[in-house]
């Protein structure tokens, strides 16, 4: 039996979506962005980052409908297996609705639905009764959370069925404070150390594993700076409990990879238990003097998938887990 059924069951994990999430929203870039994601899983053998197409800042004011449209032949138009996304105007704003209506004719294309400044789980289900009518009724939906309101809201907003990831809107949460914290905090160095910012990650991160969701980490707007990028990334992974981040440019994307990638020695020994284990029923082993059991399985399971969401050289012998899919 496949490890995934053997010792997750049927509940979503937090390590089943690509662990970079690249936003887009100009035509040339969303263009090359798919094409990107496109050379990239034929490099590593995986879909290794999702493209979200950005209606809420990429479309111009009195030019939504219109960039809806576009974002939808888009999606439309891409590859079969490729991983696609949409973040839409908030459930408040004029254009909303009719985002909605325009995007569900790429209902099936779509591996969700980014709704932005999430302020509870209301606005989670205003948004899911929107999409539902719209026929869009298999859509997973991701929240991001942009406010003090929200963070306090945030195990509610992340315990909804369809949220399948929360992310944390880094500058609006700064600036929604009116001055309070100081704007080194939205740089990628000062919010790993105010502690209102600390905190709200932290928040965010504990509601989504409570429930089995993906934390998304926010923004690192100094894109040519590659080494400050992989620091923030390696904190959030490690030290905050993120698994998942957002990138803005293309330069970005195998930083954040790199980053959130299991080492060589922790893939082989992950490999080692687990195939270990799957010899023996999944009964406990011992394996280099431990004792290992069904709640070590999982973690070194899940070390598995996120080196192949990642574009890992996997052991030959654990291969067959990740060709063709389980489903």
């Amino acid at each position: 039996m496949h490890p995934r059924k053997v010792l997750l069951g049927a509940q979503a994990r937090t390590g089943s979506i690509p662990v970079c999430d690249h936003y887009s929203g100009v035509e040339v870039r969303m263009r090359k962005s798919l094409q990107l994601q496109a050379e990239m899983a034929q490099e590593f053998g995986a879909c290794v980052f999702d493209v979200t197409l950005d209606c809420e800042d990429g479309a111009p004011v009195g030019g939504e409908a219109d960039h809806a449209a576009l974002v939808t032949e888009l999606a439309l138009a891409s590859a079969p297996d490729a991983r696609v996304a949409v973040r839409v105007h908030p459930v408040d704003h004029p254009a909303f609705e009719a985002d909605i209506a325009t995007i569900a004719r790429a209902a099936q294309r779509w591996c969700h639905v980014m709704l932005p400044k999430v302020e509870s789980a209301a606005d989670v289900e205003r948004a899911v009764r929107v999409l539902d009518a719209a026929g869009a009724t298999a859509v997973p939906v991701h929240a991001l959370i942009e406010s003090p309101a929200a963070v306090h809201r945030a195990f509610d907003i992340a315990a909804h069925p369809r949220v399948q990831s929360l992310s944390f809107g880094l500058m609006d949460f700064v600036s929604a404070h009116g001055g309070a914290i100081p704007g080194d905090a939205m740089g990628a160095q000062g919010q790993f150390t105010h502690p209102l910012v600390v905190r709200a990650k932290l928040e965010i991160a504990s509601a989504c594993h409570a429930q089995g969701k993906a934390p998304s980490h926010g923004v690192v707007t100094e894109f040519k700076d590659k080494a400050a990028l992989a620091a923030a990334a390696r904190r959030a992974a490690r030290e905050l409990g993120f698994t998942r981040m957002w990138s803005i440019h293309p330069d970005q994307i195998r930083v954040l990879l790199e980053a959130f990638a299991p080492d060589a020695r922790d893939i082989d020994t992950a490999a080692s238990i687990i195939l270990a284990a799957a010899r023996a029923d999944w009964a406990p082993i011992s394996h280099a003097g431990k004792l290992e059991d069904r709640a070590s399985y999982r973690y070194h399971w899940q070390v598995l998938e996120r080196a192949h969401q990642t574009g890992r050289k996997l052991p030959p012998e654990t291969l067959g887990w990740f060709q063709p899919p389980v489903t």
